[in-house]
């Protein structure tokens, strides 16, 4: 397929690029990025008063498959991540079997090259079937095609266990992302512990649930002198450890989701599970601290945490309904809405933090636009505004709190290895 993208912004955030561009597309991979091109037997894209950027990475999802397909599997997720405007995804490893060996790393890329539609990179177990008593055979996962290992959804809680999943993780080169959560602490809670909580009789988890665990993780990875990534920073006093260990020259990288720098636990009143998460929603003095470390440097990516859930699991009360929200369709008009629209950030800044960084992150060669690179590029209109309409995902669960929404920022078009996927907002 040969699409030549017409009169378009083009940022490449990893060369600083902004500018107006052409950008023509041959054979998979970016042929050209200039003025007045022309091609014969191409797809036209009119991109006037749009912007064309690298497809965007999300560095942490869940994409359910396999074994909860009834929620989501590897065609649906990628659909939705597509209309998002994610080029790639990496997917966590707490499936029905857990990914934890490397048969299962090697069913999500034979899948995902099958029925994706989107780049999808498996990410590993630390330990054997999340249950946080052996290692998983972390250079088995590497070799099989895992770009990390985590136990997100069931953390690590052994502090000597996690020191060695960081050593082995160094010696293979493969970064730990760290689900932070003191389970002791939590003494089940399940939502933010403040006004909220007391006002609608819930039993609340405190900042010091994930601070602890951060702090500790920063101190094994300081003492070992490896790096260490925290998932799904919420907390002003988690923002504050990951910039103190930044200014001592910590390996530490970090994420925040959309959700915390743009809801707060007032989105929980009338028991409305589709904003129960975790970590939970904060206070408006987090949702700050965590604006600030994105302003700042301290957080590196903007991730989405994708997690959807089948009707039945949110339709509960609320101390029994799962914990988690569907987030790909949403994550970059949140993002402009939030961040760009108020000034917090500029458009290249934030899409640094959902191309380049977590790309980086990850060691993977994605998150830029310029030519002789592979076509992962996608179009929007960071002017348009709409309203969230959640029977209009791609994915298969529904469960978003931003339903009836007005936002900034549509994907217009979505194009995948050089493969149109998403044309005019629809999938192809």
């Amino acid at each position: 397929m040969k699409i030549l993208i017409q009169g378009g912004r083009v940022i490449d955030p990893k060369t600083n690029t902004d500018k107006k561009a052409d950008v023509y597309i041959e054979n998979g991979v970016i042929s050209a990025i200039g003025e007045n091109l022309a091609a014969s037997d191409a797809v036209v894209i009119k991109a006037e008063g749009k912007v064309v950027a690298p497809g965007l990475l999300d560095m942490h999802c869940h994409l359910r498959d396999p074994g909860q397909e009834y929620k989501e599997d590897i065609e649906s997720g990628t659909k939705s991540a597509a209309k998002g405007g994610f080029t790639s995804v990496a997917c966590m490893p707490n499936t029905s079997p857990v990914i934890d060996n490397a048969p299962l790393v090697e069913y999500i890329l034979n899948k995902a090259q099958k029925v994706g539609k989107v780049n999808v990179f498996p990410i590993g177990a630390v330990t054997k079937g999340l249950a946080g008593e052996v290692l998983a055979d972390i250079g088995e996962l590497k070799f099989a095609g895992a770009v990390a290992i985590s136990d997100d959804g069931k953390p690590v809680q052994n502090a000597n266990l996690m020191r060695r999943a960081l050593e082995y993780s160094s010696m293979f080169d493969i970064p730990v992302l760290s689900h932070c959560e003191e389970k002791e602490l939590l003494d089940g809670g399940v939502m933010n512990e403040g006004y909220m909580s007391t006002y609608l009789g819930l039993k609340g988890i405190s900042n010091a649930v994930e601070d602890v665990q951060i702090a500790r993780d920063i101190i094994l990875a300081e003492t070992t002198g490896t790096k260490v990534h925290i998932c799904h920073v919420s907390t002003k006093g988690g923002v504050e450890l990951i910039r103190n260990a930044k200014a001592r020259g910590v390996r530490v990288t970090c994420e925040t989701c959309p959700h915390y720098f743009s809801l707060t636990e007032a989105a929980v009143e009338g028991f409305n599970t589709n904003a129960k998460m975790n970590p939970p929603l904060r206070t408006q003095a987090d949702v700050d601290a965590v604006i600030e470390g994105l302003v700042d440097g301290t957080i590196d990516v903007i991730a989405t945490d994708h997690a959807p859930h089948h009707i039945d699991e949110k339709n509960l009360e609320f101390d029994q309904a799962l914990n988690g929200i569907v987030g790909f369709e949403t994550a970059l008009s949140l993002g402009i809405t939030y961040l760009v629209k108020t000034g917090k950030l500029t458009l290249i800044e934030l899409l640094r933090k959902m191309t380049v960084n977590p790309a980086a992150i990850l060691s993977l060669a994605k998150g830029e636009i310029s030519e002789n690179k592979v076509a992962d590029v996608i179009v929007f209109n960071p002017e348009e505004e709409y309203t969230v309409d959640v029977k209009s995902f791609a994915t298969k669960s529904k469960n978003s709190p931003y339903d009836g929404y007005r936002l900034h920022g549509k994907v217009e078009y979505t194009i995948v290895g050089g493969e149109l996927i998403v044309a005019e907002g629809e999938l192809l």
